[in-house]
């Protein structure tokens, strides 16, 4: 089974924001692999584990969009154990979600991959778009927001599960299909390939950190680096951020003596009852 997920680089969230202009400063940011795509590596990584004699089968391809510096993340997802990448070559602030699903319809076309695997969402722009039109696109069946995934003996179909508000949905999808995971995919049981791993295979409860054999492994691996020209596409944003701005000072709040003088100060000043 070959497993194709994405690898976005984002701003450290720790990290103080600084404006120029209308837009953000971002030349002295350091930068790290999204969260959710950390998710969906680890995903893909176990549905690739625990065969017979815990030997892998299949291959994790990993995919950036981006500058050149993103292969610094890429790295670091093929240290956790993926096979090989491939960087298409971008302009960060000319890419939206739109764009970007197109360039990932061409290496899927290319690739030809079993399993399409992307975090949710990004934590920095949050638009939560890129694998619904990815599907879309490719018109394949989609699953998102995923707590797990158990591929069945076949390879032909995944019975997947996510959180809704009455509890828990669970869905069957055929395959080829694009998934999104959310942070409960990385449950010990949450992922589980019936065709090699037994119904007792578990993980630990967290995504996999970069073993120092597992660093030193990476610096062998492939990252193909292409261009959109190259994949025969050259999508145009349809969305500009036109500005960023911080939110307006909140203002010092004040404490009041008794329940009627806070009551009066909403009626009279705050005016919400």
């Amino acid at each position: 089974m070959k497993i194709l997920v994405t690898c976005k680089r984002v701003p450290n969230p720790e990290q103080k924001l600084k404006f120029a202009g209308s837009g953000i400063d971002l030349s002295a940011a350091t930068w790290q692999v999204n969260t959710f795509d950390e998710y969906a590596v680890e995903t893909a990584l176990r549905l690739t584990e625990k065969g017979k004699g815990g030997e892998r089968s299949g291959e994790v391809v990993v995919v950036g969009v981006g500058p050149k510096d993103v292969t610094q993340q890429m790295r670091g997802v093929l240290a956790m154990g993926a096979d090989r990448g491939i960087l298409v070559s971008g302009d960060d602030g000319a890419l939206d979600a739109d764009a970007v699903a197109r360039v990932l319809r061409a290496v899927v076309d290319r690739e030809k991959p079993d399993l399409v695997i992307l975090g949710k969402q990004t934590v920095d722009g949050d638009s939560n778009q890129v694998g619904q039109i990815l599907a879309g696109l490719l018109n394949w069946p989609q699953a998102t927001f995923l707590a797990s995934v158990r591929l069945a003996t076949d390879g032909k179909s995944a019975t997947v599960t996510r959180e809704v508000d009455a509890g828990v949905e669970e869905k069957r999808v055929r395959l080829p299909a694009v998934l999104t995971v959310d942070l409960r995919i990385i449950g010990k049981k949450a992922v589980r390939n019936e065709a090699l791993a037994g119904p007792d295979a578990e993980w630990e409860e967290t995504q996999r950190y970069a073993s120092l054999k597992g660093i030193m492994a990476a610096k062998k691996k492939e990252i193909r680096e292409i261009s959109g020209a190259d994949l025969g596409v050259s999508p145009a944003p349809l969305m500009k951020v036109v500005s960023y701005q911080a939110p307006p000072t909140r203002k010092a709040g004040v404490k009041v003596a008794s329940v009627e003088e806070l009551v009066a100060k909403l009626h009279n000043e705050a005016k919400v009852i």
